[in-house]
């Protein structure tokens, strides 16, 4: 992994260097490197340091940011508020203060956006919270009225008589009925005694 970033900040030093006409010895000189060093950066063999990339962004007359974030010495940031561009601006700053502040900015950024996602994450725990407590709400209504209707049905059953009820009733009122015609045909039958039947009085022989 560490040859592959050396091999790419050679190749960025020497896409850059033709870029701009300018030759390998004239960009040594620059910064004040020599020759050989400088063609063993461009093929990989060396890896350069902090210092030589700032001497060597010079002579490139590019930002000393861009071969940084090359080497895998500055994290590369793509969205530019604005603030970076100032300070890479800034004649009045050394390369090295420059990227010491763009650092800091950095740094700053990031705390910045960990308090945002933990106050996010801490919005969306409380919400899910709130719809926790609305659902047992809800299921707890819910079986109120189902209790509430049970004991209604059970109520309306109370007041009317049962299946079993009704027949026991029906079966007593028939039997009661049989007993009264039982005793209506005892009555109406002869006893068997003469007294009893008209017509039969005979009086008695003196």
């Amino acid at each position: 992994m560490a040859n592959q970033t050396v091999k790419s900040i050679g190749d960025y030093i020497r896409e850059q260097r033709e870029q701009a006409r300018i030759s390998m010895r004239q960009l040594a000189q620059s910064a004040g490197v020599s020759n050989p060093y400088l063609s063993q950066i461009e093929r990989g063999l060396r890896k350069p340091s902090a210092d030589i990339l700032q001497q060597i962004a010079k002579g490139l007359r590019i930002s000393a940011e861009a071969l940084y974030v090359q080497a895998g010495i500055l994290e590369d940031r793509p969205a530019d508020t604005g603030v970076r561009s100032a300070l890479l601006a800034d004649a009045e700053l050394s390369e090295r203060q420059k990227q010491v502040l763009i650092e800091i900015y950095e740094s700053f950024r990031k705390e910045n956006a960990a308090v945002a996602e933990a106050q996010a994450a801490e919005v969306a725990a409380q919400a899910a919270e709130v719809a926790e407590a609305a659902a047992e709400a809800a299921a707890e209504a819910t079986a109120t009225a189902m209790a509430a209707t049970t004991q209604g049905a059970e109520a309306v059953d109370d007041g009317r008589p049962s299946r079993k009820s009704w027949s026991a009733a029906t079966a007593e009122a028939e039997l009661a009925d049989q007993a009264e015609l039982a005793d209506q045909a005892e009555q109406a039958e002869p006893s068997g005694n003469a007294d009893d039947v008209p017509g039969q009085n005979v009086p008695p022989i003196g």
